[in-house]
């Protein structure tokens, strides 16, 4: 081989095979070169084999890709105001590291209602059947929600957790991926963790994570609360309950007032009538 060969450079413009190549990798990311091939000349593109398999090869598609799994499409919802405690609760997980550099998560489940942090579990390693022992222990003691809502990590949508919710009859609400303002109470208890928690001390060990997130659950719980009028979390579950108790008291009040005025309605309907029957035409 003569050695000006070993400096020669294809000057064909591949533009157009690139870009072709290039999508078919990202749609079909586990198909090879025989596929990829066969679709380009069903499309009707007259390019020779030796051409296109080239620029696979520059392109390093021979290597086995990694590909993101498709998740199932998410209903974009508008996050509501709720009005019913223990109606609709949102999770979410946080991570951080140790001094020594080991890496663990923090599970944090909210009451989308009164605010209130039901729990903050630290551990090395979260799977989903810890996700529903959690879940166990708060429903337990305060009753079932109707809804969760979630993001799409692999433990809200592993089996674990979407069997439990399915034989309890939860809705599981799961956002759009890559959309975090679907899920702010969460993001919003989130921030106030961090900065509180992981961001102002150093740990040495596991169970210092679980002190301290103990004692801040309960710090958390008894502070006022902007959205909620200046009240804390455990004074807006008591004020939703009166309210709820006062309710038929209110209704009955108004009912009687709405009678009252159909009475008042009526005699005043009767004197204008007897008024204008007595006044000669």
């Amino acid at each position: 081989m003569h050695r000006s060969l070993w400096y020669y450079q294809c000057r064909k413009d591949d533009t157009e095979v690139i870009a072709k190549l290039s999508a078919l990798a990202e749609k079909l990311p586990t198909r090879g070169f025989d596929k990829y091939y066969g679709i380009i000349r069903n499309e009707g593109l007259r390019w020779g084999r030796s051409r296109v398999l080239r620029v696979y090869r520059n392109l390093k598609l021979t290597r086995r890709r990694r590909y993101k799994r498709r998740l199932p499409a998410a209903i974009k919802e508008p996050l509501q105001k709720q009005v019913e405690v223990n109606y609709s609760y949102s999770m979410d997980f946080m991570s951080d590291a140790l001094v020594g550099g080991r890496k663990l998560r923090v599970l944090k489940v909210v009451d989308d209602c009164t605010r209130e942090s039901l729990a903050v579990w630290c551990d090395f390693s979260i799977p989903g059947e810890k996700v529903v022992a959690v879940l166990q222990d708060i429903v337990s003691e305060r009753g079932k929600p109707q809804q969760i809502r979630v993001d799409n990590g692999p433990e809200f949508r592993g089996r674990a957790f979407s069997s439990w919710c399915q034989k309890e009859g939860i809705t599981i609400k799961y956002i759009q991926p890559g959309k975090p303002m679907q899920n702010a109470y969460i993001e919003r208890l989130n921030r106030t963790f961090r900065e509180d928690v992981l961001d102002a001390y150093l740990f040495e060990s596991l169970e210092e994570v679980r002190i301290l997130s103990d004692e801040w659950q309960d710090s958390y719980n008894n502070l006022p609360h902007d959205s909620l009028s200046g009240r804390t979390p455990i004074m807006e579950k008591e004020y939703i309950a009166r309210q709820l108790q006062l309710r038929p008291m209110i209704e009955q009040e108004q009912e009687n007032i709405d009678q009252q005025m159909n009475i008042q309605s009526s005699v005043l309907t009767e004197r204008d009538d007897k008024t204008s029957t007595l006044v000669p035409s």
